[in-house]
């Protein structure tokens, strides 16, 4: 990730320097959860797409800068108001913000975070790019209430699960990648960077799903069992109830119903031998050949070369 992040270096300095910018409230608690979460550690994927699908398209200018902002803004304010819902006490190896500061506080600063993403793309002034930002932001609330929905549900289908990861998580990546064609005025880019992005955000959730069974908290900075303590059945649960054996169906049943990670142990197990996990892996280097596919009409580049990197780093990332 550090050496696709100097290909575009001084743009995703100029990104952070944006965002510290933009966190400026008269309302010192509004900065303080904003600056916490912000500096929490993240990757930046997601605004890293945008300016390396600016580069890939040919020019990465300020509007692409303030989209990228937009974008992580937008982000962030999902993880105030997961953590949130989720009841979480640890994100990123640190406490939530809600753990620190209350749920209140945290709701209301996901909102402001919202509402000056608007702002700045109001500032950009593009409609088609505050047509897609504002689609994009009403099915991740939707993809959000669909998973809630669905939470201690045993019976919840894999093709409900992907339209819950596409939703709340794979629409974010394509708008990250979609939006940088529109400011390019590259409508006929526009598609291909889309589908390249939203393909990678499943291929991502995935990973993520898979790492709740066999990630280490050190490197994941969350505690294996989350998803399973909020009954949420992810694709590795799906898989052990429509292919494991009797006891193991069981007993995933009962802890997605009564949302519970007290069988933790073996309920891991169950993943493990049930070949859920090698399932779910498969599963995700489907949908990242999906992205590269999406990038055949670009020309070679270093820019191009990143994206295409990212789709291994996706698959092997640890955290």
């Amino acid at each position: 990730m550090q050496q696709i992040r100097k290909i575009v270096d001084s743009e995703f300095a100029a990104v952070n320097d944006f965002i510290i910018e933009q966190l400026h409230s008269k309302v010192p608690l509004v900065e303080n959860i904003g600056h916490y979460i912000v500096d929490a550690g993240g990757k930046r994927l997601r605004p890293l797409l945008t300016l390396l699908c600016a580069g890939a398209i040919g020019k990465i200018d300020q509007q692409h800068v303030r989209l990228a902002a937009v974008i992580e803004f937008i982000h962030t304010a999902t993880l105030l108001h997961d953590d949130v819902v989720d009841i979480s006490a640890l994100r990123r190896g640190r406490p939530t913000a809600n753990a620190n500061w209350g749920n209140a506080p945290s709701v209301l600063v996901g909102d402001f975070l919202y509402s000056r993403a608007f702002e700045i793309l109001v500032e950009i002034g593009s409609l088609p790019l505050m047509g897609l930002l504002s689609s994009t932001t009403n099915t991740v609330a939707e993809g959000e209430v669909l998973q809630l929905s669905r939470a201690g549900n045993a019976d919840t289908s894999e093709a409900t699960y992907f339209d819950v990861i596409r939703s709340k998580t794979a629409v974010l990546f394509g708008a990250a990648c979609g939006g940088a064609a529109i400011i390019s005025n590259a409508s006929q880019h526009q598609d291909a960077l889309y589908e390249y992005g939203l393909n990678l955000g499943i291929a991502f959730q995935l990973i993520d799903d898979i790492l709740d069974y066999e990630g280490d908290p050190e490197e994941t900075g969350k505690n294996v069992g989350d998803d399973l303590a909020e009954g949420k059945p992810t694709l590795p649960l799906i898989y052990v109830l429509q292919h494991g054996n009797e006891y193991q169906q069981q007993l995933v049943r009962n802890a997605i119903s009564n949302k519970t990670a007290e069988q933790l142990d073996d309920i891991v197990a169950a993943v493990s031998t049930s070949g859920a996990l090698a399932y779910c892996h498969s599963a995700a280097q489907r949908y990242t050949k999906a992205a590269l596919a999406a990038l055949a009409p670009f020309a070679d580049s270093p820019y191009r070369d990143a994206l295409e990197k990212l789709t291994a780093i996706a698959l092997s990332r640890r955290s």
